[in-house]
């Protein structure tokens, strides 16, 4: 009889090698093609695309092509091993995108229309990818492009815009999320730069940039500043932050601060308190009200294709009454965030943007978004549960897109203060009669 020792090796070992390599998804599901090959697109149901001009239309085109080419093929698999596709992003350089409004330096000078567009299009087919890209682009290279000095575009913004380099945000702290202004990480000054010490969590892309904006409170202004950190700098360490159930590819890290120095040529200029991180954020706050968009997009796509290959009781899916009516509630959310989303763009485009337009903008697309994907899920049935058909992966992912750049409950608080006057943000101090 075998020992207990010998049993546990060999269980760990039936454990680890049991039973045949899975079917290919087509195989063993041949009445539906999964997402690798993807939908076409047919959620335009209100031709929203008439509102573009030529320029965002064929960007729509292009950034489509090479989602639904490149990325959607391998995007379940890099997404079940909460992996990044580094193999991917020359293929994104190409899409010229990295940089959005930014003009000059390497920058594409898009319309924030555009912009925009191209968010959703990036998210349709995958919502890790599109943060990556927002990561990196409308908060890390847009905090230079508001906030650097004219020395620090040239030197950085012309190789992230090709994405030589990869940048990061780092804002929140494993203390400080929504409260993000009470931040403790500090910048304490000394001959010829500054010493960071703290800690970041939650800051995307950080396991792998090679530049890492990083704000800290000065010790001597208490005031927030901003820096610009390179990889490999003494006294940093990234780790990856793991067991997410969304957002997987996304490389999500902790960073730590141990007297990290940074030279002076690397502090923000433009940076000296939390109202100039607001203003990064009020402008990536629009790109973030899309990213729902493009994701619920998708999920339509996939369903309206789904319904009609998927059989049962004798006639494909989309042939009853119930299916039909969910999936036009969920082609009506679309049209709706669709209008939303550009009428955002238009504010900003004029210069009628407030910080509580692009919140609520964010706030409202998320909620309509988290219905439809949830409505997706429900259509699927069993392979709702599956990355291989998009909706599964896709309603993890929108989870923490509706937690960051402001939760649902923060944004509408910023929207309620601009139409009550009221901030409600701190609860009131209770009293002795709370007490009793």
């Amino acid at each position: 009889m075998a020992s207990s020792n010998q049993d546990d090796h060999h269980m760990a070992s039936m454990g680890s090698h049991s039973g045949l390599p899975p079917l290919n998804i087509s195989v063993a599901f041949p009445q539906a093609t999964p997402a690798s090959v993807f939908p076409p697109s047919s959620s335009d149901y209100y031709q929203f695309d008439d509102l573009l001009n030529p320029e965002e239309q064929a960007l729509r085109k292009r950034v489509r092509v090479v989602m639904e080419k490149e990325v959607a093929p391998i995007m379940a698999v890099y997404w079940e091993k909460a992996e990044f596709p580094f193999h991917v992003i020359p293929k994104l350089a190409t899409l010229s995108i990295a940089g959005g409004t930014i003009k000059g330096y390497g920058c594409p000078g898009l319309s924030i229309t555009a912009s925009a567009i191209a968010t959703a299009e990036v998210a349709r087919v995958d919502a890790s990818c599109s943060t990556f890209i927002l990561v990196h682009s409308s908060l890390a290279m847009l905090t230079i492009a508001l906030c650097g000095s004219e020395a620090q575009k040239v030197k950085y913004l012309s190789s992230l815009a090709k994405f030589d380099t990869v940048a990061c945000w780092a804002l929140t702290e494993p203390d400080y999320g929504s409260d993000a202004s009470s931040l403790r990480t500090t910048a304490t000054k000394v001959s010829g730069g500054w010493v960071l010490d703290g800690q970041k969590r939650w800051i995307g892309n950080s396991t792998f940039a090679d530049v890492l904006i990083v704000f800290a409170r000065n010790t001597s202004t208490n005031q927030i500043n901003g820096f610009i950190v390179k990889k490999g700098t003494p006294g940093l360490r990234v780790t990856k932050i793991e067991n997410k159930i969304g957002l997987r590819i996304v490389q999500n890290g902790d960073i730590i601060l141990n007297k990290v120095f940074v030279p002076d040529e690397d502090r923000l200029p433009g940076v000296n308190s939390f109202q100039d991180t607001s203003k990064v954020l009020a402008v990536s706050r629009v790109m973030v009200a899309w990213q729902p968009i493009g994701i619920s997009m998708g999920v339509f796509d996939m369903c309206n294709r789904y319904l009609k290959e998927r059989k049962q009781f004798g006639a494909p899916l989309a042939a009853f009454q119930i299916n039909q009516e969910k999936l036009v509630r969920m082609l009506g959310n679309i049209q709706a965030m669709l209008l939303v989303g550009w009428r955002l763009c238009k504010l900003y485009e004029s210069g009628k943007m407030t910080a509580g337009h692009a919140s609520l903008g964010k706030a409202w697309t998320s909620l309509k978004a988290r219905e439809t994907v949830s409505l997706g899920r429900e259509l699927l049935g069993g392979n709702g549960i599956l990355a291989d058909f998009l909706v599964a992966k896709a309603f993890c992912d929108l989870e923490p897109i509706f937690t960051y750049e402001g939760t649902y409950d923060i944004n509408s608080m910023v929207t309620a203060r601009e139409i009550t006057g009221i901030a409600s943000f701190k609860p009131a101090v209770l009293g002795r009669s709370s007490r009793l």
